[in-house]
């Protein structure tokens, strides 16, 4: 089961879980995010180390220019789009990076397929977060139902996001879904916004062997 690690701020933290064998790390480039990577890890610190770990940049409703850029200057392998982006936005991308494309889940959400079919042949991977009050994005700290997902096809490789802990192992491992590849975790495993505790990431890695 794949790891996604989001919010780094970092470069140690990022050498860390790239020492842990961490699948992904999220560099957040959402200026209203108090995980906000800019200014934090520099792109001249980025280029001088090597990484076999994943840097996925976390995006909201940001141009397409703007996204590229930061792909260009963060050595970036995947978009993780976290807004209310479109297909064409993730399609224009995708000749250049991998793409997630979030989605914002609560007890409203319809069809899960419905909601995802646009973004089928534009995506590489698609991510179900945890709806935030007000139109918040993500950072919410609690779970949806994840029995909404279990009766939708979806047919893409997804990660669950939302509020999952150190706790939440075994509920996890007892998920089951064909397209079901893997966990983004963030607040539930942090010392503050942007620090993560390694000790429990590493406790969460062996707790899902």
């Amino acid at each position: 089961m794949n790891i996604k690690v989001c919010g780094i701020t970092q470069l140690k933290q990022l050498q860390q879980l790239d020492g842990l064998n961490i699948d992904f790390a999220g560099l957040i480039f959402y200026k209203e995010s108090p995980r906000y990577v800019v200014g934090k890890i520099s792109k001249e610190e980025l280029e001088s180390t090597d990484f076999d770990i994943k840097k996925v940049g976390v995006f909201v409703n940001a141009a397409y220019d703007e996204i590229i850029q930061m792909v260009e200057d963060y050595g970036l392998d995947v978009v993780q789009l976290h807004g209310e982006e479109t297909p064409e936005l993730c399609e224009q991308l995708s000749d250049d990076v991998e793409v997630i494309k979030a989605f914002s889940i609560d007890a409203n959400t319809g069809s899960i397929d419905e909601l995802v079919a646009d973004y089928d042949a534009v995506c590489d991977y698609y991510l179900f977060d945890t709806a935030g009050k007000n139109g918040a994005v993500g950072g919410t700290g609690k779970q949806f139902d994840w029995k909404l997902l279990k009766k939708a096809k979806i047919e893409k490789p997804f990660f669950l996001s939302g509020g999952i802990g150190l706790e939440d192992a075994v509920k996890v491992k007892a998920f089951k879904h064909p397209d079901f590849m893997g966990i983004d975790i963030n607040s539930k495993f942090e010392k503050e916004p942007g620090v993560k505790d390694m000790a429990l990431v590493l406790q969460l890695k062996q707790a899902l062997k």
